[in-house]
């Protein structure tokens, strides 16, 4: 092993470290890791930012655009209104949903199929009076399978095109991906819909977790003593009849910007105190109209009280990458730029120390936000959040649904048939979904997953090192050896499971980016066609059903399913499986060795 190989070894190592721990965003670890790649010199200085201007980079970013002017427009809306029926069975409900998902992930960005459909089954599971842990693990899980359809469903395919033609002269095609990866969603979507979901821990279906967002015992919230409130001079244990009647807990108090310790029980409320509520809206509603109290920053609103004519109260959930994820309100001068008061935040019934509004956000809290009812949509999305509650947040412009699609679909036409260079084609309809106003020019940039661009950006040169280094050789050489004596098959198969197993700890896009030249080095290796390798690496590297942390719309559904961090696997180690049995013998198939 020379030098060069051992350095970027090193590199990788702490890379995967810090993805693992989760204390620094992805997308910082990687521009840290291509500085230290550049300063070492294993990665050229011409090649710094060749990552940014990748075709692969570009894509995911004008994929975005789209997917945000499709949901503008109303499209996906106007689907979902007439498939989506709640009074079908369970099972029946998640067979279409999850249809629903895997064929809007082949056509968008799969987190964005996501986000469209996540409101709209919480609001089924509410009508039909059950809990939507039971069908919010389905509609992630299949949300991913459609992703792995075409080229534009899911970064990794991407990725894994981009590499080809840079390997081997030509890119994959729109719909090169399909032959494999709709076989493996067909199957992997009607396991999830007869018998994935119910391997779901009951722990989290036995809660009804979609009634708990609006009568939830785990929000922290915090309320301010003011003059005139009735509980000035009392003790906080002379409270308790009180709270008992209006169903919220007292767990501590603020004095001059400091929390008292344990729960303050002893202390003589003054004014200018503020109590730590855990409650839900209504409850906190209720005792803070009850003891005279007031909402933090009450003041920058035109009315203190939730029922403001102007105000609305929203819930909403926290995906990966958001705006405010990593920091806090105050940080983000939520109250004092936008008058938006973070009233509450819920994280899986967590009690915490922190100020409500100096608490650090964590990808999946489900946060309580008061403000004005005509800013709250334009808020939501400059934070980066889902809104929880009921579609209408967003503006949508119905009767450019048709224009739309339409826009959409000539694009995949003109660059399936050839005509014009997929980048090119995307391009073009983001262009058009501006001039027309779907996207409005405000959105363009808030569209995109920077963070997701800027880990591109800085692990594709490493992936270039690695290949320079001959360090990707070193691997490949390495997994050829262990299999050696076994067909070309069984080494595929190794590929699949490994490159599976780092997508469950890293994020999917990195794992292809490191992946597709080792698969190449293992195809070269055996003197055998590459194109089922890499496909292999385009498909594992998309199956992170193991963990909340592999793929985005994983953690995007934890706060609101209730899920713990070890309910995943249940139904995902057996899609997994199912994943490789399936897909082997299809790549096989359709691409010979």
């Amino acid at each position: 092993m020379t030098t060069e190989q051992m350095i970027l070894f090193a590199l990788l190592a702490g890379v995967f470290v810090f993805l693992i721990w989760g204390r620094w965003r992805y997308d910082l670890v990687a521009f840290l890791a291509l500085i230290i790649a550049l300063i070492v010199g294993i990665v050229p200085s011409d090649q710094a930012f060749s990552g940014f201007g990748h075709p692969a980079t570009v894509i995911v970013a004008l994929v975005l655009i789209i997917s945000r002017g499709l949901s503008n427009s109303g499209a996906i809306e106007l689907i979902a209104r007439y498939l989506i029926d709640s009074t079908r069975s369970l099972s029946a409900h998640i067979s279409v949903m999850a249809g629903l998902a895997a064929g809007l992930s082949a056509l968008m960005n799969n987190v964005g199929a996501l986000a469209l459909l996540m409101p709209v089954d919480m609001q089924a599971a509410s009508k039909a009076k059950r809990s939507p842990a039971l069908t919010l693990m389905p509609l992630s899980f299949a949300s991913i399978l459609g992703g792995m359809i075409t080229l534009i469903g899911t970064p990794p395919n991407i990725i894994i095109a981009a590499y080809r033609e840079k390997a081997l002269g030509e890119a994959y095609s729109m719909f090169d991906f399909a032959p494999v990866g709709l076989a493996v969603a067909m199957v992997g979507v009607v396991f999830i819909a007869t018998i994935g979901w119910r391997l779901i821990p009951t722990a989290s279906t036995d809660r009804d977790s979609a009634k708990e967002l609006f009568n939830l015992e785990g929000y922290i919230a915090e309320a301010k003593v003011v003059e005139t409130s009735s509980i000035v001079g009392k003790r906080i244990n002379e409270l308790d009849e009180l709270s008992g009647e209006n169903d919220i807990t007292i767990i501590g108090m603020v004095r001059k910007g400091k929390r008292l310790p344990g729960m303050a029980r002893r202390q003589v409320l003054q004014k200018n105190d503020v109590l730590v509520l855990e409650a839900s809206p209504a409850a906190l509603e209720k005792f803070i109209g009850a003891a005279g109290l007031e909402y933090a920053g009450a003041h920058k609103h035109a009315s203190g009280l939730l029922g403001g004519g102007n105000l609305s109260l929203v819930e909403v959930v926290v995906p990966e990458g958001s705006r405010i994820e990593g920091r806090s309100s105050l940080s983000v001068r939520l109250l004092y730029r936008h008058a938006v008061t973070l009233l509450g935040v819920s994280r899986q019934g967590q009690r915490f120390r922190d100020r409500v509004r100096d608490l650090k956000i964590e990808a999946g809290d489900v946060l309580l936000l008061i403000g004005p009812v005509e800013r709250m949509p334009e808020i939501i999305n400059w934070l980066g959040c889902l809104p929880l509650a009921e579609r209408g947040l967003q503006l949508v412009q119905r009767q450019k649904a048709l224009l739309a699609v339409g826009l959409f679909g000539t694009a995949v036409a003109l660059a399936s048939f050839g005509y014009l260079y997929l980048p090119v084609a995307l391009a073009a309809t983001a262009a058009l979904m501006v001039l027309f106003e779907i996207v409005p020019l405000h959105q363009v940039y808030d569209a995109i997953e920077w963070p997701v661009i800027v880990l591109l950006g800085s692990m594709i040169p490493i992936g270039g090192a690695m290949e320079t280094t001959g360090a990707t050789a070193l691997i490949a050489n390495g997994i050829v050896e262990v299999s050696a004596g076994y067909s070309a098959a069984v080494v595929l198969t190794l590929l699949i499971v490994a490159t599976m197993t780092l997508s469950d700890l890293l994020n999917n896009t990195a794992t292809a980016i490191i992946m597709a030249p080792i698969a190449i080095s293992i195809a070269n290796g055996l003197n055998v066609n590459p194109d089922p390798f890499l496909m292999a690496v385009a498909i594992a590297a998309s199956c992170a059903f193991l963990t909340p942390i592999g793929h985005k719309n994983n953690t995007l559904i934890m706060g609101p399913g209730g899920y713990k961090f070890g309910d995943y696997w249940r139904m995902g180690l057996p899609l997994e499986i199912l994943v490789i049995v399936i897909s082997v013998p299809m790549l096989l198939w359709v691409w010979p060795l």
